[in-house]
């Protein structure tokens, strides 16, 4: 973030731009980008402390749904959206699976992607019916590509990691792995070789 003195762009709106104001712009993308993980981590760290009535905080859910899928043999990239799976409660309440699909996209996979978008309605399996609502929502997805992936996401880490007991690794332990996760974006139109 730069102070008063930085040099910047001087249009006022974009179609008066220019290429220098534009090369001004670009010049500090790659430093901002780079310091998209730990924004992120530091967003995930928002959900510390906040229970909402579950019998662990929503840190801890997301630590130990990540620790489940480590310890189960997943890759750094599937880890890492385990992790951040519920990054979105904070701002999007009402759709915090958008939020988190939103955040990974450039940096995983498209099955990837499609589990942290989904898992909301996934996991509903587990609880809708005890809401009033159709613990079988899910089956609207029913023979899409990554229907068995998402369920199986739900119900080997996500639904059973609520478990005050269980020895969970804490975030430095998957810090590195955000850090090289997020470091090579996949699929973002801002991303150039």
């Amino acid at each position: 973030m730069g102070g008063p003195n930085e040099v910047r762009a001087k249009f006022p709106s974009m179609e008066e731009g220019t290429q220098e104001d534009w090369q001004i712009i670009g010049s500090h993308f790659g430093d901002f980008a780079s310091k998209v993980a730990d924004r992120v981590l530091d967003h995930l760290k928002l959900l510390d402390g906040d229970f909402g009535g579950f019998p662990i905080d929503r840190m801890q859910h997301s630590l130990q749904t990540a620790t489940r899928a480590h310890r189960d043999g997943r890759d750094e990239e599937y880890v890492v959206m385990a992790l951040l799976h519920d990054v979105g409660d904070t701002l999007g309440t009402y759709n915090h699976p958008d939020v988190a699909a939103a955040i990974l996209k450039p940096f995983v996979s498209a099955k990837n992607h499609w589990i942290a978008q989904q898992h909301g309605i996934f996991q509903g399996y587990y609880f809708f019916h005890y809401l009033g609502q159709d613990r079988d929502m899910r089956e609207q997805f029913r023979g899409h590509e990554h229907f068995e992936d998402c369920a199986e996401f739900c119900a080997k880490y996500d639904q059973t990691a609520f478990d005050a007991t269980y020895d969970t690794a804490p975030l430095e332990f998957f810090e590195p792995m955000v850090r090289r996760v997020m470091a090579r974006p996949k699929n973002s139109i801002y991303a150039t070789e």
